[in-house]
C-alpha cells in the first residue's frame, strides 16, 4: 500500500515524486522505459533554468532521479496495464503481474511525437532529426533546415527557426497549410521560408556529423528531389500515452487527460501531470510545474479522505 503512485518517470513524474516523497508520503514511481522519459533523448538542453551552459538530457534526468530518490522515492521499471479505480483504493496493474495498492494516482505517462515511419529518421534521431526547434533550433545557426507539417505546430516552429537558419523548407503534403491564417501570413511574409507543396518526405540521409539530405515526393506528379539541409523538425501532431485510461478518466478529442486548474482528473483521487494532458505548451518547465501542482493537489486530497 503506497500514499501515491506515480506512472511515468519523465520530469512530470520525477518532481512529483520529489515533493510527495518530501512530504513524507509513501511514493512509488512506475517507468516503463527509464526515468528521464523524452528528455533523456535531448542530447543538449538550454532552455532549462538554472543552467546558463546548458546541460545534456541524460544528465538532467539522472539529477532529477537521484534528487527525488534522496528523499525517499522508491522507482520500479514496469509497463502498466490498468488502473481501477473502483472505490477510495486505487488498483494498478502491470504487465508481468505486479499489482500495486495507492491511495492517489498521478499519470504521468507523456506523449510520443507521432513519427515520420521513413528511413534515416530513428538512425538521425537527436543528430539532425529533432521534434522540438524550441529545444534544438540554436544548435543550426545558419543552416538549411526543413520542417515537415502544414498545421500551426509546424508553422510556429518553422518561423521559431528563422532566428537561426538561413532558409526554413516547410514540407506540406497538401497544396495550402491547415495552420491558422494569421500564421500562413506571417510565414509567407518572412523571407527565409520557403513553402514545398503537395510533397512528403522519404529518407532522410546523412553521415558521422548528422542529417545533410531529406529525400521528398511530389505527391501529385510523383516528381522526386531532394533538399540539402542540416536538419529536420518533424510537427505531424503527438500521440498521448493514454490508451489504457480511456474508461478511467475523460480525455479530450485528441485523448489528451483533461484537468482542472488542480490537475485533478475526472476521477477522484487521481491527477495528471505533464504531457499527457490537454494543454498548449509542453517543455520540461511545464512540466515539472504540473509535476508540483499535482504532488500538492494529491497531498491535499489524502489529508482529506483518509
Amino acid at each position: 500500500m503506497y500514499d501515491v503512485v506515480i506512472i511515468g518517470g519523465g520530469p512530470a513524474g520525477l518532481t512529483a515524486g520529489l515533493y510527495t516523497s518530501r512530504a513524507r508520503l509513501g511514493s512509488l514511481l512506475i517507468e516503463k522505459a527509464f526515468p528521464g522519459g523524452q528528455v533523456m533523448t535531448t542530447e543538449w538542453i538550454e532552455n532549462y533554468p538554472g543552467f546558463e551552459e546548458g546541460i545534456s538530457g541524460a544528465e538532467l534526468s539522472q539529477k532529477m532521479e537521484k534528487q527525488a530518490v534522496k528523499f525517499g522515492l522508491e522507482i520500479v521499471q514496469g509497463s502498466v496495464i490498468k488502473v481501477s479505480a473502483d472505490n477510495r483504493i486505487k488498483k494498478i496493474a502491470l504487465e508481468d503481474g505486479r499489482q500495486y495498492e495507492t491511495r492517489a494516482v498521478i499519470l504521468a505517462t507523456g506523449s510520443n511525437p507521432k513519427p515520420l515511419k521513413i528511413e534515416g529518421e530513428e538512425k538521425y534521431r537527436g543528430r539532425g532529426v529533432s521534434y522540438c526547434a524550441t529545444c534544438d533550433g540554436a544548435f543550426f545557426r545558419d543552416s538549411k533546415l526543413a520542417v515537415i507539417g502544414g498545421g500551426n505546430a509546424a508553422v510556429e516552429e518553422g518561423l521559431f527557426l528563422t532566428r537561426f537558419a538561413d532558409t526554413v523548407y516547410i514540407v506540406h503534403r497538401r497544396d495550402r497549410l491547415r495552420a491558422a491564417k494569421v500564421a500562413h501570413e506571417r510565414a509567407a511574409a518572412n523571407p527565409k521560408i520557403t513553402f514545398v507543396w503537395d510533397s512528403v518526405p522519404e529518407k532522410i540521409e546523412g553521415d558521422d556529423s548528422g542529417v545533410n539530405a531529406l529525400h521528398i515526393k511530389n505527391v501529385k506528379t510523383g516528381a522526386r528531389s531532394v533538399l540539402d539541409v542540416k536538419g529536420v523538425f518533424v510537427y505531424i501532431g503527438y500521440n498521448p500515452n493514454t490508451a489504457f485510461l480511456r474508461e478511467l478518466v475523460d480525455l479530450d478529442e485528441n485523448n489528451y487527460i483533461v484537468t482542472d486548474e488542480n490537475l485533478a482528473t475526472s476521477a477522484p483521487g487521481i491527477f495528471a501531470a505533464g504531457d499527457v494532458r490537454a494543454k498548449p505548451l509542453k517543455q520540461i518547465a511545464t512540466a515539472v510545474g504540473d509535476g508540483a501542482t499535482a504532488a500538492i493537489s494529491a497531498e491535499k486530497y489524502i489529508e482529506e479522505n483518509f
